[in-house]
C-alpha cells in the first residue's frame, strides 16, 4: 500500500513523529525539540497539527531522558566496575583512592571531588585525596571532629548536601574550614560517609563552584563510590596488617634462629667450661676457651692488673661492664676480689655474649677457690711433715720417704734448712698477723714450686729446700730472702744451715740445722743486715760471738772438720802440724825443728791441709778462724793445757 493511500490519521502521525525521531537519532539537545513546533506555528498549520507536534515532542523528550538515564547508568556501572577491578588488584591505596575521586567527579560532573579520612591518633580529619582543587590551603585542611559539613556526615553516618555552603546553618562553621572553602570558591557540596561496618572512617565529597541541586541518583552514585573507597581502605588496612604480621613473623623467625644459635653457643660454652673444670684446667684455659667462643682476646688479670674503677663497678653491679673498647667482669668470691676477666677490643657485645663472659668469670672464681683449697691442704701436709722432722716424731725412713714422695720431695738429696722472718714494725697486731700470713703463703708457694717443705715456727717460717747444682747454702739463702721479700712487699731476713744429706735416715739433723739457721738469722739482724740472706759458713767465729747459744762443735766442724776427719781416718798429724806451724810464726823451717821432721814433710802436710781447707786457708780472716778452731778443738778434746 502506497503512502498516498494511507489513512489521513496515520499519515498525520507519521509526519508529526519524523522530525523528533531524527533529533533522537542525532542526539540533539533538549532545546532543539522546540524547533518543529515553532516551525509549524510559523507556517500557520492547523491547530490539530500543532497539538500533535507538541504531543510528539513531549514523547520524544521522555524517550530522550530515558536514553540519557540509561547511558548515565551504563557509565556509572562501568565506572563502578572499573573501580572494583582496581580494588581487586589493589597494589597502591593512594592510586585507587585517586581513581575513585576522579571517576566520581567525572560522573557527577562537578568542579571538584575530594576525600577526607579520620586520624584517630590526632583526633581530627585530614584531606587524603583531592581532584580539581586549585587552593593549597584547601588541600592541606585538617578539621576537628564534628566541624563543617563533613563533621555532620561523620556524626550522623548519613549523606548531606547543601546548595549554598555559606548560607547553610545545619552544621558548625569554623574560620579555618570557611577560609579553605572560600579559597577554593565552593558553593554546592555533597558529602557521603566512608564506612567500615558501623564505623565512619572518612567522607567522600563532590562540590561545585556554583549553586547546584544534587538529585538522588547522584547521591546514590557518590555513595557507591564511597563504599568502594571504604572497601579499598579496609583491604589496604588488611593487607598492611597482613604484611605487618608477616614482617613480625619474619622477625620472630629471625629471632628464633638467632636464639637457637645463641642457645647452641651457650651450650657449647657450658660444655667447654664443664670439661675444663673436670679435667683440672686453669684460669688461663678458661680465658682461652672464652676467647675462641667470643671471637676476641680474653685475659685473666690479678687484682690491680686492670682499671680498679671498672673492676669495682663490675663487682658491685654483679655484671660485666664496658671500659672503653674492653669489657671487664670481676672474678670474686664472697667479699674477696680474686681478679678479673677482660675482653679486649670488643666494644660491641650483645647480652648473651656478656652473660658468657660473666659465666666464665664465675667459673674462674670457682677454679681459683678450688686451687686455693688444694694449695692450703697441700701446705698443711707439707707443714706437718716438716714439723715431724723438726720434732723427730717419725723415725721410720720408709714412711718419711713415702710421705715426701706424695709431695714430690726427695729427702735423700742435699737440702738446706732456712729460717725466715719479717723485719717490719706493724702499727697493730692485726697488721702484723696479716704480714705473717702473707709470708707463710709465699713460703708455702715457694716450697711447693721447689719440691721442698715449709712450716710456721717461732713467729716466723722455716723451709727445707733442695740444694740445686751449682748452689751453695749462701746463694740459696740470699735468693730466698729476695723472692719472699718481693712476694710480701716487705723485708724478709733468711738464715741458712749448712747442707744436709740423707734426711730420711737422719731426721734428727733437721732440728740442729734449724737451730743453726736461726743463729745465722739472728747474726744478720744484729749486724744490721735485715732483708738479706746468709749461711752459717759466712760468719765464721763471729757467729759464735753473736749467737745466744754458742755452737762450738758446729764452728770447729765447719772450720777444720775436714782436717780432723782426715787425721782420724789416716792416723796422720795434720792438726799437730798446724799447731806447730802457727806457733812457729808460720815458718816451715822452724816448724820442722819443733816437730823434728824434714822440711819437705812439713811442706807436704801443709799442702794436704790446703786441699782440705781450701786455697785461701792462709788468708788473714781464715787464719784467725782456724787458730780459734784449733784452740777450741784442743780444749774440748783434751781440756786446757
Amino acid at each position: 500500500m502506497s503512502r498516498d493511500h494511507l489513512p489521513s490519521a496515520e499519515r498525520s502521525a507519521d509526519s508529526v513523529e519524523a522530525p523528533f525521531l531524527e533529533l533522537l537519532a542525532r542526539g540533539a539537545t533538549a532545546d532543539a525539540y522546540e524547533q518543529p513546533v515553532l516551525l509549524a506555528r510559523a507556517e500557520g498549520l492547523p491547530d490539530g497539527r500543532v497539538a500533535a507536534l507538541e504531543q510528539a515532542k513531549l514523547l520524544a523528550l521522555r524517550v530522550r531522558t530515558e536514553i540519557e538515564g540509561r547511558r548515565r547508568r551504563e557509565a556509572e556501572l562501568s565506572a563502578l566496575f572499573e573501580t572494583a577491578h582496581d580494588l581487586a588488584g589493589l597494589r597502591d591505596l593512594d592510586a585507587v583512592l585517586r581513581a575513585i575521586v576522579q571517576r566520581a567527579r567525572s560522573l557527577l560532573g562537578t568542579d571538584i571531588a575530594y576525600l577526607s579520612l579520620n586520624d584517630a591518633v590526632r583526633g581530627d580529619t585530614y584531606m587524603r585525596v583531592t581532584e580539581g582543587s586549585v587552593a593549597a590551603r584547601f588541600q592541606q585542611l585538617r578539621l576537628g571532629m564534628g566541624e563543617g559539613l563533613g563533621g555532620l556526615v561523620a556524626q550522623t553516618a548519613r549523606p548531606y548536601v547543601t546548595d549554598d555552603y555559606f548560607k547553610d546553618e545545619r552544621f558548625q562553621h569554623t574560620r579555618t574550614i570557611d577560609a579553605g572553602v572560600q579559597d577554593e570558591g565552593l558553593v554546592a557540596i555533597l558529602g557521603v560517609p566512608l564506612m567500615i561496618g558501623p564505623q565512619v572512617i572518612g567522607v567522600l565529597f563532590a562540590a561545585d563552584r556554583r549553586a547546584r541541586v544534587f538529585d538522588r541518583e547522584q547521591i546514590a552514585v557518590l555513595g557507591s563510590f564511597a563504599a568502594l573507597a571504604a572497601a579499598a581502605i579496609d583491604t589496604a588496612n588488611a593487607l598492611t596488617d597482613t604484611r605487618s604480621a608477616l614482617d613480625r613473623l619474619g622477625r620472630a623467625n629471625e629471632i628464633i634462629r638467632d636464639r637457637s644459635a645463641v642457645i647452641e653457643r651457650a651450650s657449647d660454652v657450658h660444655d667447654r667450661l664443664a670439661e675444663l673444670v673436670l679435667r683440672g684446667g686453669g684460669v688461663h684455659d678458661v680465658a682461652a676457651a672464652v676467647s675462641e667462643v667470643l671471637d676476641g682476646t680474653v685475659e685473666f688479670t690479678e687484682p690491680g692488673g686492670t682499671s680498679p674503677k671498672a673492676v669495682e663497678a663490675a663487682r658491685a653491679d654483679g655484671h660485666a661492664v664496658r671500659h672503653g673498647d674492653d669489657w671487664v667482669a670481676a672474678v670474686a668470691a664472697g667479699g674477696e676480689l680474686l681478679g678479673a676477666l677482660v675482653l679486649r677490643g670488643h666494644p660491641g657485645l650483645d647480652p648473651v655474649d656478656q652473660r658468657t663472659l660473666e659465666r666464665a668469670a664465675m667459673v674462674t672464681s670457682l677454679l681459683l677457690l678450688a686451687r686455693r683449697s688444694a694449695s692450703e691442704a697441700e701446705q698443711r701436709v707439707r707443714g706437718e711433715l716438716l714439723d715431724d722432722l723438726l720434732d723427730t716424731r717419725d723415725r721410720d725412713p720408709g714412711l718419711l720417704r713415702e710421705r715426701a714422695a706424695r709431695l714430690h720431695a726427695d729427702l735423700d738429696g742435699p737440702h738446706v734448712v732456712l729460717a725466715a722472718r719479717l723485719d717490719v714494725v706493724a702499727a697493730d697486731a692485726g697488721q702484723e698477723a696479716g704480714a705473717r700470713r702473707r709470708l707463710w703463703s709465699a713460703a708455702s708457694h715457694l716450697a711447693a714450686t721447689r719440691h721442698g717443705l715449709a712450716a710456721t715456727r717461732d713467729g716466723g717460717t722455716v723451709l727445707l729446700l733442695p740444694l740445686g747444682p751449682g748452689d751453695t747454702a749462701t746463694t740459696l739463702a740470699r735468693r730466698t730472702a729476695k723472692e719472699l721479700g718481693t712476694a710480701v712487699q716487705e723485708a724478709v731476713t733468711v738464715g741458712a744451715s749448712a747442707p744436709l744429706d740423707r734426711l730420711a735416715t737422719h731426721p734428727e739433723a733437721v732440728a740442729a740445722a734449724y737451730t743453726e739457721g736461726q743463729r745465722c738469722l739472728e747474726a744478720l739482724r744484729l749486724l744490721g743486715r735485715a732483708g738479706d740472706g746468709a749461711a752459717a759458713e759466712d760468719f765464721g767465729f763471729l757467729g759464735l760471738l753473736l749467737a745466744g747459744d754458742r755452737d762450738i762443735s758446729g764452728f770447729v766442724g765447719r772450720t777444720i772438720g775436714g782436717v780432723v776427719a782426715y787425721d782420724e781416718r789416716r792416723g796422720t798429724d795434720l792438726l799437730r802440724t798446724l799447731d806447730a806451724y802457727f806457733a812457729s810464726g808460720m815458718s816451715p823451717a822452724r816448724t820442722k825443728d819443733a816437730l823434728h821432721v824434714h822440711v819437705n814433710t812439713v811442706a807436704q802436710r801443709l799442702e794436704r791441709v790446703g786441699r782440705l781447707l781450701g786455697d785461701d786457708w792462709q788468708s788473714p780472716a781464715r787464719i784467725l778462724e782456724i787458730q780459734l778452731a784449733l784452740r777450741l778443738h784442743r780444749l774440748s778434746s783434751h781440756g786446757p793445757r
